[in-house]
């Protein structure tokens, strides 16, 4: 009897193109579906003519496989993932291998590689990027888990990722929750990308007036300078779209934005652990914002705005459209880049941080021009705690700040929101300040809660309590820090 290289459960969009994928790639795949009936429709139709392997029940599936066997699970997050490995593990022996490929929330991972690492079962936790066509094609993939699985599924996973020059796109992240951890940032930044070129595509059409067709020729344009990227391609693709009745039918499309959760998990990781992700928080905000639709509708019946119309010069206001785009781009990842650091940190991961700029060169969604650069920011500064101290990027950011600045103020004196590029902005000039109000507020927390302060003519951790009003005593209240 032939066996499997690999078993894959849940032929969904992305585990059917995974598993057709990894055929192409000589690789015999086992695959399994909840719903039997997807099973043998995914046989019959893309999966013809393969040498994919259909089972009907779990226990087939496993008994099908070479061992250490490898099972794969591209299924919903959270009860599900959980689901799953609880039906596996009876039937698994020591050293087998479960992969969970779907976006598991990173201490869900942490857990699951802990308790089966107890069973004697190595458990791999792997961000994918890149949606149908990057499953199909080449995707970025970003593997964590227990590190005594890697041996065995790199193989694999490497021939199905994407290329870039010709190193795949795809390495070992770190231990545990690492992989997906780093998968949750990504998908950060990728809320964060959308945003700012909603942004401004946002400020080109009511801002400046221009129609669709001029704005998708400026995307075809920035997409060959320094914005090259895949979300600003697509964009420009969108816009070129033309609806039944020939007209762009992204003016057809409601302006109410869902969700899936991870960029909401990013920011309120950022929260807990006290980093600054203010960017992409917004960005996650402006969808909330967006869903509200009927509200918003009747609130622009009622409430005024500025009454003033741009009078300069279009053209050159384009360019400090791309300037403030670029520079804000730069902050997200900066953002994003923090909080990784905080991570690896608090968990002691090794997470390699030039070579996760270059898993997201190729076969993701945030993959653009200048990870290049992240990753040679990161071989010349190991320990960079922040992409702006980089020289390539502390150049772009001056340069580009005046046009990022000029787009700030014009869009809050027309009355157009900004709400990522704004927040990127007041982050940037945050961040270069030596001095900022928190002095105050301080006082404020002492005043009303005797939390204590600092001051500046004595060393760091030394804390203060002032009575402020003449009868408040000498008791504090215990004081911390994110």
């Amino acid at each position: 009897m032939v066996q499997a290289d690999i078993g894959l459960i849940g032929l969904a969009v992305m585990g059917q193109n995974l598993v057709l994928n990894m055929n192409d790639h000589g690789f015999r795949v086992a695959v399994f579906n909840r719903t039997t009936a997807t099973v043998d429709t995914f046989v019959a139709g893309p999966g013809k003519g393969t040498n994919i392997l259909p089972t009907h029940s779990i226990a087939e599936l496993v008994g099908s496989l070479k061992k250490p066997r490898r099972v794969m699970m591209m299924v919903k997050a959270g009860s599900v993932v959980d689901a799953f490995i609880e039906k596996l593990v009876p039937l698994l022996e020591h050293g087998d291998i479960i992969i969970d490929g779907g976006n598991s929330l990173y201490t869900d991972t942490n857990r699951r590689t802990q308790d089966l690492a107890k069973k004697g079962i190595l458990f791999v936790g792997t961000g994918i990027s890149g949606g149908e066509e990057g499953a199909r094609k080449g995707p970025s993939i970003m593997p964590g888990g227990n590190p005594d699985a890697w041996p065995y599924v790199r193989e694999i996973f490497q021939a199905i990722a994407a290329r870039v020059d010709g190193a795949p796109c795809c390495d070992w992240v770190g231990e545990e929750g690492a992989g997906h951890y780093v998968k949750m940032v990504h998908n950060g930044i990728e809320y964060g990308d959308m945003q700012l070129i909603c942004e401004a595509y946002d400020f080109l059409r009511r801002g400046l007036g221009m129609d669709t067709a001029a704005i998708q020729s400026v995307f075809g344009q920035w997409n060959k300078e320094v914005l090259d990227s895949y979300l600003m391609e697509i964009s420009a693709d969108i816009l070129g779209h033309k609806d039944v009745d020939g007209t762009p039918l992204i003016d057809n499309i409601l302006d109410a934005a869902g969700q899936k959760g991870t960029g909401k998990w990013t920011g309120i990781n950022a929260l807990e652990s006290g980093i600054p992700l203010t960017l992409i928080a917004e960005a996650v905000f402006a969808r909330c914002l967006s869903a509200m639709k009927k509200e918003r509708v009747e609130a622009s019946e009622v409430l005024d705005g500025p009454n003033v119309r741009f009078d300069g010069d279009v053209n050159e206001f384009v360019g400090y459209v791309r300037d403030a785009l670029y520079a804000s781009k730069i902050i997200s990842y900066a953002q994003g880049y923090m909080l990784m650091g905080n991570a690896a940190r608090e968990y002691g991961w090794q997470l390699n941080y030039g070579g996760i700029a270059l898993m997201w060169r190729g076969g993701c969604i945030i993959r653009s021009a200048f990870l290049g650069n992240i990753k040679q920011a990161f071989d010349r500064h190991p320990d960079l705690e922040n992409l702006l101290l980089d020289d390539f990027f502390r150049t772009a950011i001056h340069q580009a700040q005046s046009g990022w600045r000029r787009v700030a103020a014009k869009a809050i004196e027309i009355g157009i929101p900004m709400p990522a590029i704004g927040a990127g902005l007041a982050y940037y000039d945050g961040y270069r300040s030596a001095r900022l109000p928190a002095n105050l507020l301080q006082a404020q927390r002492d005043y009303f809660g005797g939390h204590t302060y600092e001051r500046n003519d004595k060393p760091r951790g030394e804390f203060f309590h002032t009575d402020w009003t003449g009868h408040g005593g000498k008791v504090t209240s215990h004081t911390y820090t994110i």
